[in-house]
């Protein structure tokens, strides 16, 4: 959930201020599933699960141009 009023607009995770990159970052970084639920027990796996989805459309919208190493 976006809402400029919440955590400056930041996606949300709704009914919290659980940030949806908070969540990826933490996938990230080799948190599991579980870990994330312990760490902020206001989410569920669902939550998790729909943080994930929205991070996969939002990358389907954008890219990053990631230049290759020795790529010339």
């Amino acid at each position: 959930m976006i809402n400029p009023s919440i955590s400056h607009g930041r996606p949300c995770i709704k009914g919290t201020r659980v940030w949806v990159s908070l969540i990826v970052d933490n996938f990230a970084a080799g948190s599991s599933e579980d870990e994330i639920l312990k760490a902020y027990p206001s989410l569920t796996k669902e939550d998790i699960h729909a943080a994930l989805a929205f991070a996969a459309e939002m990358s389907r919208e954008r890219y990053v141009d990631v230049p290759l190493e020795g790529a010339k």
